[in-house]
């Protein structure tokens, strides 16, 4: 039983990683979320055959069933992350707390504060996606989109956290980590980070809190470092060090190991703890 809930949630989320395409390629164009999807390029309308996610794109080898031009990877990419990421939330959030589907999940369904802060949680790392891929795609942070975040970030911050002692730190974690960014922006006058990261960095910490965030932020430095220099060594003719790279994946990858798996970068808690 075990398997086949995580597999329906992992279909749920590839099916809301379709709708995350969808949306991003017609954000800011006019066009809202409505109406059928067309081939970029034949403008054939496409079908419900053609629009199974993952699936879609594997039969159909990457290329449109009408005029044989190429899909892009994107699409397959984002409804794949969007099901793990999913999955790993269901994990986090129940499997865990519960010990187990088998036994339990009939009356843990029922916990309706946790499927509160599943929906949530949910949400919240589907902007995240969201966010990310528009940032690789465009190099510039959606004002719309991480704005939103930020708001429903501080929901965590505000109304989900524990409270007490940590919870002063949690609620200044955001601008403190956005302040950070922010000076970056400031004194390379936009041409190491943009202000979006800022903004970005704002949301993850009230997300994450305090200590969490400051790991976040550390690890985001590092995976961006490593992969500048992966593509420094494999790709010389192409990349240099003037070239731009969104940032936002990185501040997206850290924050989700993070959270899930309580990464401490450098002990950050054992230093003010």
């Amino acid at each position: 039983m075990t398997f086949f809930i995580f597999l329906f949630i992992f279909i749920f989320g590839a099916i809301i990683g379709s709708f995350l395409n969808v949306a991003l390629f017609r954000y800011n164009t006019g066009r809202g979320t409505s109406g059928r999807s067309a081939c970029l390029s034949c403008g054939t309308k496409l079908s419900s055959r053609d629009l199974v996610p993952i699936f879609s794109f594997l039969f159909s080898r990457g290329r449109c069933n009408y005029c044989g031009s190429a899909i892009s990877w994107q699409y397959p990419a984002v409804e794949l992350i969007t099901g793990v990421v999913f999955a790993a939330i269901i994990y986090k959030q129940w499997f865990l707390i519960y010990s187990g589907f088998s036994t339990n999940f009939q009356s843990s369904i029922f916990d309706f504060q946790n499927l509160f802060v599943i929906c949530y949680l949910l949400f919240v790392f589907s902007l995240l996606i969201a966010i990310t891929v528009y940032d690789i795609r465009h190099k510039i942070i959606p004002n719309g989109l991480v704005w939103m975040f930020v708001f429903v970030s501080l929901i965590q911050s505000v109304f989900l956290n524990n409270g007490g002692q940590l919870f002063i730190y949690d609620l200044l974690a955001g601008p403190i980590l956005a302040l950070f960014f922010a000076a970056i922006w400031f004194f390379s006058g936009g041409r190491a980070m943009g202000l979006g990261d800022a903004k970005l960095a704002l949301g993850i910490g009230l997300l994450l809190g305090f200590f969490d965030g400051v790991s976040a932020l550390l690890l985001s430095f590092w995976i961006g470092g490593l992969v500048g220099v992966f593509l420094l060594l494999v790709k010389r003719e192409r990349f240099t060090m003037k070239s731009e790279i969104p940032f936002a994946p990185f501040l997206t990858i850290s924050a989700f190991l993070v959270y899930f798996f309580q990464f401490d970068f450098f002990g950050i808690k054992d230093l003010f703890l």
